[in-house]
């Protein structure tokens, strides 16, 4: 009775989240579908008020580098971090610390974290309101989702492998490269994208720190540039053009589901290269 009360609970769960989630781009897709065209994606806003005409091409552009700058910003310590607690540090006390302070930063409002950036990055190091200011605070924002889970994915890592590795006298970097990294390397392309999704559809952080209300194409990470997110909540606040507000909301959820199917794709080309190992094996 609890199996099939479980069961009957987890499909009516998927069932209601599938429906909401449908409902959702079905809706943006109604209503954005009219603004869409191939000028709205090569032509850069315009119009008076602007926003009114155009295009989001700028938008698309600053929205990808941000998100860019960001991904790697956190992928980097995330992937040292975790690896730094599952397979080097021993002091649980020293471990309990650290994750303390991770999730005190996943604790911290998106907008503080966009006012540290302008205090710290903008006026104290005088970077200036940039990509490279914005993709570092977002970085921070995400940061904490991507080390856990890449330290979750590295703890499911039988740990018989890695010690018969090591007493076979082989150091732990050839270890997490050639054996820990090639098990986990797709969950933690999954999380990746995940955060850098995240990353994308954040206004708060770029808002005091990189992004601006118009720029032209950025020509370094020193430049500020638009991103989808501000541009969306400009036109809806300042009532410029809804159906352009629209049309907005759709191509950034399009990049969000092409970014997360990333993962998907890779496994697919992956699953295929075996398929044809397989059959060569056998000719």
């Amino acid at each position: 009775m609890k199996h099939l009360s479980i069961k009957l609970w987890s499909i009516i769960s998927i069932s209601l989240v599938m429906i909401i989630i449908s409902c959702i781009f079905g809706f943006l897709f109604i209503h954005g579908y009219e603004g869409i065209s191939y000028e709205f994606f090569i032509k850069e806003p315009n119009g008076m008020p602007l926003g009114s005409e155009g295009g989001v091409y700028n938008a698309i552009i600053g929205s990808i580098c941000f998100t860019g700058i960001a991904t790697i910003f956190s992928f980097v310590f995330a992937l040292s971090i975790a690896t730094y607690l599952v397979f080097y540090e021993k002091n649980e006390k020293i471990k309990s610390f650290i994750r303390f302070i991770i999730g005190i930063i996943a604790g911290v409002p998106s907008i503080v974290l966009g006012l540290f950036g302008y205090s710290f990055l903008v006026v104290y190091l005088k970077i200036g309101i940039s990509i490279l200011t914005g993709g570092i605070v977002l970085g921070i924002m995400i940061f904490p989702f991507m080390e856990i889970r890449f330290e979750k994915t590295l703890l499911e890592v039988d740990i018989n492998l890695i010690y018969a590795s090591l007493s076979m006298g082989v150091n732990r970097t050839y270890t997490f490269f050639k054996i820990i990294l090639p098990i986990c390397y797709k969950d933690m392309i999954r999380a990746t994208c995940l955060s850098a999704s995240f990353a994308m559809g954040a206004t708060a952080p770029i808002l005091l720190t990189g992004a601006v209300y118009y720029a032209d194409i950025p020509n370094s990470i020193f430049s500020p540039a638009m991103a989808l997110p501000l541009h969306l909540y400009l036109l809806i606040s300042e009532g410029i053009s809804l159906k352009n507000a629209y049309a907005t909301a759709l191509v950034l959820i399009v990049l969000l589901l092409l970014i997360n199917s990333i993962p998907t794709v890779l496994d697919m080309i992956g699953g295929n290269k075996i398929v044809r190992f397989i059959k060569r094996r056998k000719s």
